[in-house]
């Protein structure tokens, strides 16, 4: 395949490597999934103290002294399957902890830390590295906000920048008096620009002065303008409007299939849905339900609508249905689901934490998953029922309401209903859903259709690295 372009990607998390979120996903997917496009993208992570191991099989390529408190040393190579350049400054990312922060909170150094990762990635495109130079830099975050802003206050470079925001709710906040000390234009330092309510963001920087901006769906772009969703940035993203579009995250197909599990089965043959229903129940030590059995998989928090559950589960399970909760947070979310499982012996089980393995034993023998989030940018959850035929009950925001088609009677009459949607976020609206979850399940023909037309819709890569591509393609030209 000949290269039609080349991308610096810039981040903070990339699977496999370290991941927090679906931030993760997202970049560790693309690389692999843009290079049948035509286009080779690099990823540029900061060495972390559990990645640092790698550096010794990888090739020294750059060295950027002054980097905020010491010398910055970028090291390329390929690490599990990835294209990487590892920013080595073990003053800045040589911790105990997360990525982000410690047992005592967040890194108070935090500013510079990306900062740093940011002006190294600036610099790399405007110069190249080890004689690969990105006609694209591609910031994610505010972790990489101030990349953009580097390359544009830099003056002309020829390198196109993209910034896409998988949260809009982090927004790497500075106070004002940091803008000389993070090597910042104070001319640049009004509302127009850098100011953000009398202090810094990377997150605005990158937006007010990348070329592009994306964010992980077409829903959340256009909720970014209200300001319910758009977290005081409403106005910055309105004013590009122009500039800015959705693009779906995918899911790893081949990590995510339900052909693969121990007890397989598809959309052909759905035997080994039932035999894995009744695993999953047997380990849980759940009666089998008469009704839906449903999961959630899921950080616990208000955000994901958890608060939700206690009001509408009781219904549900006097109705017929069965509820596992994988997932941890809010100490008090926790404590409301661990009080459902004691009230509702037999029928609603929680297991506090995440485990991969459990979780594809989750979807692979659960009739729904239920995502009730406020607000969800893109969500991978309902795209990991629709992949395994588990019916996604999910309120009507972001990335779930562009992935999922709600079973309403047109949608039934033509076949192509997919799983449930509720507006607004509230426990009427949810606890209506989950009665036509139970009504749904109750019509094997019915259901057995929704089923089908789940496991057939897309939710692999390729849609979304064409779009990528074609960005790319368009600020290339």
């Amino acid at each position: 395949m000949q290269v039609k372009g080349r991308v610096l990607s810039v981040a903070s998390e990339c699977v496999p490597l370290i991941k927090t979120g679906g931030l993760a996903d997202v970049v560790g997917a693309l690389p692999a999934a843009l290079r049948p496009l035509g286009w080779e993208m690099r990823v540029l992570l900061p060495a972390y103290r559990r990645l640092r191991g790698h550096l010794g099989a990888m090739r020294e390529v750059w060295r950027e002294p002054g980097l905020w408190g010491g010398e910055g040393v970028v090291f390329a190579g390929e690490v599990e399957g990835v294209d990487l350049l590892l920013l080595d400054a073990p003053h800045l990312y040589d911790r105990e902890g997360g990525p982000y922060n410690s047992a005592g909170g967040d890194w108070p150094d935090n500013p510079q830390r990306f900062a740093a990762l940011s002006w190294v990635a600036a610099r790399l495109a405007r110069e190249g590295v080890g004689g690969w130079k990105p006609d694209i830099l591609h910031a994610h975050d505010w972790q990489a906000g101030f990349a953009p802003a580097y390359l544009a206050y830099g003056g002309p470079s020829g390198v196109g920048s993209v910034i896409t925001v998988h949260n809009i709710a982090f927004q790497g906040w500075a106070v004002a008096g940091m803008l000389g000390a993070l090597r910042l234009p104070r001319e640049a330092f009004h509302p127009g620009q850098l100011e953000y309510y009398g202090g810094l963001s990377s997150l605005k920087a990158g937006l007010v002065t990348a070329d592009r901006i994306t964010t992980v769906s077409p829903t959340y772009a256009a909720e970014l303008m209200r300001p319910e969703f758009g977290m005081g940035l409403q106005g910055v993203i309105t004013a590009r409007a122009g500039v800015v579009s959705g693009i779906l995250n995918g899911v790893d197909t081949g990590i995510w299939s339900p052909e693969a599990e121990p007890l397989p089965y598809s959309a052909r043959a759905m035997k080994g849905k039932a035999a894995n229903r009744a695993a999953l129940c047997a380990e849980f030590g759940l009666a089998e339900p008469a009704g839906p059995l449903a999961i959630v998989v899921s950080r616990l928090t208000d955000q994901k609508g958890i608060d939700l559950l206690p009001q509408v589960v009781p219904e549900f399970v006097a109705a017929g249905g069965a509820l596992v909760v994988l997932g941890s947070g809010d100490p008090a979310l926790e404590a409301a689901m661990r009080g459902l499982e004691q009230r509702f012996p037999g029928r609603v089980a929680v297991r506090i934490g995440y485990d991969e393995a459990l979780s594809h034993r989750l979807f692979a023998g659960a009739d729904a998953v239920l995502v009730p989030s406020r607000f969800e940018p893109c969500g991978l959850t309902q795209m990991y029922g629709l992949r395994y035929g588990t019916i996604p009950v999910v309120a009507a925001v972001g990335g779930l309401a562009d992935t999922v088609i709600h079973a309403s009677p047109a949608a039934l009459a033509a076949g192509v209903a997919t799983g449930l949607q509720f507006h607004p976020t509230d426990a009427v609206a949810f606890g209506q859903a989950l009665r036509q979850l139970v009504a749904l399940h109750a019509d094997p023909k019915l259901w057995a259709q929704v089923q089908r037309n789940a496991m057939a819709h897309p939710v692999g890569w390729e849609t979304s690295a064409a779009a990528y591509a074609a960005l790319y393609d368009g600020l290339a030209r």
